[in-house]
């Protein structure tokens, strides 16, 4: 029968979909990792991949396998959990790059203190591709804004904090202060349409009636930043907690004209798995340090 490292490789080619990729994730070769998914299947008696010369694709039969391999990898590491006081195992998260530059980026550090033996692996990304990934198992849970479509009914999506909508402008030197329309004749840098950040975009330029000149189109709030500490434009991105704001000589923040929209942000998660007592402290902890 096949061991625990071999159903983990499993589940890390899933996650990566990268035979390469989910081999450094778990300290094998390539050839090594490619080996123990063959032994898998042989095991099995059925494909769990479609194969090409340049390509590696889950088949229905892998995917009908994620959430029962998860749950013997949550029981594997689950063995004398009832003599330990702290919570242990392991739990793959996506999160945007964004939440750990804000509020959950300091309650994951207080989390991997208190619980030393509790191992998150972090998997950055877009909400909308996460809730694929949770829904079909390779993710335990994600850390994701709040969805504008409605949600599958096999999963659940908790709030932990929200952030204001902001304007944000490149600080302009003494020279350039004299015209008050400087700021508003700048290109507007836009968040991706298409993503559920890029969905709250348009809800507060709509909610504020606010006139602006599209320039670039980019799905990282941090490159965003960037370009506008650079003078290339302004945007609209959420009032992220770990970023000096106030003292930031690069930047010019303006809060909203008329109404201000926030962005919520919450734990994605299917209704049941096997990771749910690490969720719940997740979301106790975070909500308690609010």
């Amino acid at each position: 029968m096949s061991s625990i490292k071999i159903l983990q490789n499993f589940l890390a080619v899933t996650r990566h979909k990268s035979v390469a990729a989910a081999a450094r994730e778990i300290g094998l070769t390539a050839a090594a990792a490619g080996q123990q998914l063959q032994q898998l299947e042989k095991e099995i008696g059925i494909e769990l991949f479609d194969r090409t010369k340049r390509s590696l694709t889950l088949n229905s039969h892998g995917r009908s396998l994620i959430e029962p391999i998860q749950e013997i990898i949550a029981r594997y590491e689950a063995l004398g959990s009832n003599l330990k006081t702290d919570l242990s195992g392991t739990i793959v998260l996506g999160a945007l790059v964004s939440t750990l530059m804000g509020a959950f980026g300091k309650t994951l550090n207080k989390l991997k203190q208190n619980y030393p033996e509790l191992e998150i692996k972090l998997i950055a990304g877009l909400s909308s591709n996460f809730l694929d990934q949770v829904v079909e198992g390779s993710l335990d849970a994600a850390i994701v804004t709040e969805s504008p479509f409605a949600l599958p009914q096999n999963v659940q999506w908790t709030e932990l904090y929200k952030e204001p909508m902001i304007l944000i402008f490149p600080a302009l030197s003494k020279s350039r202060k004299s015209s008050s329309n400087t700021q508003t004749q700048l290109p507007f840098i836009r968040f991706e349409r298409k993503t559920w950040t890029g969905h709250l975009v348009d809800q507060t330029i709509r909610a504020n009636k606010l006139k602006i000149q599209d320039g670039m189109e980019l799905n990282s709030v941090e490159a965003i930043i960037e370009l506008v500490r650079q003078g290339l434009g302004y945007s609209i991105v959420p009032k992220l907690a770990n970023i000096a704001w106030t003292s930031d000589r690069q930047l010019k923040i303006q809060e909203l004209p008329g109404k201000t929209v926030y962005r919520k942000v919450g734990l994605l998660e299917r209704k049941k798995h096997g990771r749910q007592n690490i969720t719940q402290a997740i979301k106790e902890h975070f909500l308690s340090t609010l």
